[in-house]
């Protein structure tokens, strides 16, 4: 970019996208839908995101992330807000960035509704093994290697694996 020239919304969207999850580098933060806003004015910009969970360690490398990649392409000022309300959902993952957490080898969230309706009569959740897709896992703990991953192991394969829970 030229000094002289305004960078759009759709291209910060786009330069959003090659910033990752410190926790899970093969998510990008649109992947996991912690981007709420967007805004644009010359060469400043506004970014509004929303913590996967209160307290959430990441937020302050993701927020350097976003603040870095916006500067090396051209922005002069970047201003970044956190918004807790409403509050993020897994259902805010792209369903590209559910994809990728499989094929990396973490099973993805389940679909709210199935989830809520599973918790009712289990006290174990319902998750596919992302290695050979058996349903017949058991969650060995509530946290796995972070905080809004739960560790299971199928009971197939015999592998353990992380499960990215649903909230």
């Amino acid at each position: 970019m030229t000094p002289e020239t305004d960078i759009s919304v759709q291209q910060t969207w786009s330069l959003l996208e090659a910033v990752t999850d410190p926790e899970v580098p093969v998510l990008s933060v649109l992947d996991l839908g912690i981007v709420r806003d967007v805004q644009v004015k010359g060469r400043e910009a506004h970014i509004v995101i929303t913590p996967t969970y209160s307290g959430c360690p990441a937020m302050d490398v993701i927020s350097m992330n976003i603040r870095l990649q916006l500067l090396q392409h051209g922005f002069e000022k970047v201003i970044i807000s956190q918004v807790l309300s409403p509050a993020w959902t897994t259902d805010w993952m792209s369903e590209a960035g559910k994809e990728k957490l499989k094929a990396y080898g973490i099973a993805p969230p389940n679909p709210t509704q199935q989830v809520c309706h599973t918790k009712l009569f289990a006290d174990n959740e319902a998750v596919q093994c992302p290695h050979c897709n058996s349903w017949n896992t058991r969650r060995i703990s509530e946290f796995g290697s972070t905080a809004c991953k739960a560790l299971y192991q199928c009971n197939d394969c015999r592998e353990p694996f992380d499960y990215f829970k649903c909230h």
